[in-house]
């Protein structure tokens, strides 16, 4: 039992429980669960496989110890001692391959990526999601490329990127004006709540048809979000001992997730039926303005080659509205954090964002696309910062070998793209914040590159990128336009010591809310 207080702080809490007969009947558990594990080896054929390097694990729990409470960071540190390209993990009954290298990577994507393109099937994810009706967590099969082609095409899709630029505009220049009345009184704001805002009402406009704003500005449901997408991370008994998945009834887990669902389901029910009510109206003819409408003209007309449900429809609705807030708020919290760290980056970026608007007004989407230090900035920020740092995890669908290992069917499989995207090996200065590796660099992040693999890489990757990426470019440029900015405590930027901890879920955001002093930028355009 001396690896149990190494685990991650719920497992410990788990074992340490002072309710004495649970106590025990743990205790019992792992000893039959223990004596099955060994029947079973017992009973196998003795056939060997060359199986990737693994680290020594325990008894029973195996290498569940060198999870950590940050998995991309402890995973690269046992991978450079045991498997820098790919580490095989015994996490309780859950055979895990580590992917760390961009080689082994290229590999899968270009000769297996069917065989790495299902998705295991996690207690959150089915409980959250509907039982994984969604687009990011659904099987690999029939049913996920008719929802992926139906998200795409009629919202993530570039088309109508462009068609919802007016949402940008017009909740970017409220966020400019509540960020102009704060600076009358030269007091720091929490810039983090105001990104978790905007972000959620981008897309809630986008995908609901309205915002979901409370009076101070700030959004329920954007922190709703950024509790569900932890609770993806979160330890389960279950998802590692299938036959113990009642200790994550008693122990609370089962409850918290049903109540961050409950919270959703409720509210995501009284949007489409308030959605049904208007588009029955008038036979739909003239209020398809949102994604909500879209899915329900579908549905009503059967576009689709499969029964679109309601359930169906609101685990779509879960993946597009809390997915893409989480992500892109994510994204912008770090990258204002590194801008307020290199304060020669700062300056320079900003030079270029005043120089290409000059005298106008607003900054246009062509504004954008001349930024190109603005470009390099963001692609610095994903590579240090990306926003799903494990990306989602997959599974393998029948027996493969990979680099001249044997990988078996139903293992799962993390790519860690944050250890990839810091390899010394292909990086130069890998754990610095430094845009201008971009510059005349054609490296870029829509998946051809294989170190460089912020929003995923081959079938699952991330159908979201275009969407994601012009809302952080536009939210950013106008930030760095009309403010400059500094430290509430000294106002001299380049912090250093700045604190940059991490708190782990699906997305890694920050621990701490950012908390910067705006200072207007008066130039001819203001």
């Amino acid at each position: 039992m001396a690896v149990l207080p190494q685990l991650n702080q719920q497992w410990n809490n788990l074992y340490t429980t002072n309710s004495t007969p649970f106590h025990y009947a743990f205790l019992v558990s792992l000893f039959l669960l223990s004596v099955l594990l060994l029947l079973i080896c017992r009973r196998s054929s003795g056939v060997k496989f060359n199986l990737p390097p693994s680290p020594s694990k325990f008894p029973v729990v195996g290498n569940l110890h060198h999870l950590g409470s940050l998995p991309h960071r402890s995973l690269r540190e046992v991978a450079r001692k045991y498997g820098h390209d790919l580490m095989l993990l015994h996490l309780g009954q859950a055979p895990t391959l580590v992917v760390s290298s961009a080689d082994m990577l290229r590999e899968i994507v270009k000769s297996h990526d069917i065989v790495f393109s299902n998705r295991p099937k996690t207690t959150a994810a089915h409980i959250l999601l509907y039982g994984c009706k969604d687009v990011g967590f659904a099987p690999y099969g029939e049913y996920w490329r008719q929802v992926r082609k139906v998200s795409v095409v009629e919202l993530l899709g570039m088309k109508r990127v462009l068609q919802f630029q007016f949402v940008r505009d017009q909740e970017v220049s409220m966020m400019v004006n509540r960020i102009r009345k704060a600076c009358v009184n030269g007091a720091s704001i929490n810039l983090s709540d105001m990104i978790i805002s905007i972000s959620n009402n981008i897309v809630s406009r986008c995908v609901l048809g309205h915002c979901f704003e409370e009076e101070d500005g700030t959004s329920r449901f954007g922190k709703l979000g950024r509790r569900l997408m932890t609770h993806f991370a979160e330890f389960s008994v279950g998802d590692f001992f299938p036959y113990m998945r009642w200790i994550d009834v008693v122990r609370g887990f089962i409850g918290r997730l049903k109540a961050t669902f409950g919270e959703l389901d409720a509210f995501y029910d009284e949007v489409v039926e308030e959605h049904k009510a208007r588009f029955e109206s008038d036979s739909g003819k003239s209020h398809i303005k949102d994604f909500v409408d879209i899915l329900l003209r579908l549905q009503k007309d059967k576009m689709l080659d499969f029964n679109l449900t309601k359930n169906d429809l609101k685990a779509i609705l879960m993946d597009m509205y809390v997915g893409a807030t989480d992500t892109t708020a994510s994204s912008l919290e770090w990258l204002m954090a590194e801008l307020i760290r290199h304060p020669n980056v700062m300056k320079k970026v900003q030079e270029e964002v005043r120089r290409v608007v000059g005298k106008n007004t607003k900054i246009e989407m062509n504004d954008i696309n001349k930024m190109e230090y603005l470009n390099c900035v963001i692609k610095e920020n994903l590579r240090l910062h990306p926003p799903a740092p494990l990306l989602v995890p997959r599974e393998t669908t029948k027996n493969i070998e990979i680099g001249g290992y044997h990988i078996p069917a139903k293992t799962r499989v993390l790519i860690n793209a944050w250890a990839i995207q810091r390899d010394p090996r292909l990086w130069d200065r890998p754990e610095e914040f430094i845009p201008d590796r971009f510059l005349n660099n054609s490296v870029d992040f829509k998946g051809q590159d294989v170190h460089f693999i912020p929003f995923g890489v081959g079938r699952r990757g991330c159908p979201g990128m275009s969407f994601g990426v012009a809302s952080t470019e536009f939210v950013i440029a106008n930030l760095l336009y009309w403010f400059d900015w500094k430290l509430p405590e000294d106002g001299v930027l380049g912090k250093k010591n700045m604190d940059m901890s991490e708190v782990n879920g699906l997305t890694v955001h920050r621990k701490f809310a950012l908390h910067l002093v705006p200072i207007p930028y008066y130039s001819n355009a203001a």
